[in-house]
């Protein structure tokens, strides 16, 4: 993480968390810039339980996205940003309220379109959904 752009800022407290990364009781956690992967923590909240009482495959997919977009916005710089393009999420394990933890990287990036892969884990370390995402870097006007 350069420091200079936007997520850095968010990670030292300088601008505010986007209200979903709130929402999820989003955590930075680790950035290895060197193996371009990140770890950050949420919370899945009793709001988040579908019917059967597990945590709603909607809400895992919200968590995967907030692992695997940070995973690029810590490589950007000011006035880059990157929305997601398309995403798959893969349900491995029912998730239940708790800790949830991500891992996302980089697979690769050229110069507009960048791919990541990541991976969410319950607190037994128990293998939750897998994913993998399109995004398309661009400059703020």
């Amino acid at each position: 993480m350069d420091g200079s752009g936007f997520f850095a800022k968010i990670v030292r407290g300088e601008l505010p968390q986007a209200p979903i990364a709130t929402l999820l009781g989003w955590k930075f956690v680790d950035f290895d810039a060197e193996q371009q992967v990140i770890k950050v923590e949420m919370q899945a909240r009793p709001e988040f339980l579908n019917p059967a009482g597990l945590i709603h495959g909607g809400m895992l997919a919200a968590m995967l996205d907030e692992t695997l977009s940070p995973a690029l916005a810590a490589t950007l710089g000011p006035g880059e940003f990157a929305p997601t393009l398309e995403i798959k999420v893969n349900f491995v394990s029912p998730a239940k309220v708790g800790r949830i933890f991500g891992t996302g990287r980089i697979v690769s990036r050229g110069r507009s379109i960048c791919f990541l892969e990541g991976q969410l884990h319950d607190e037994q370390a128990t293998l939750l959904a897998t994913g993998s995402a399109t995004s398309k870097i661009g400059r703020s006007r």
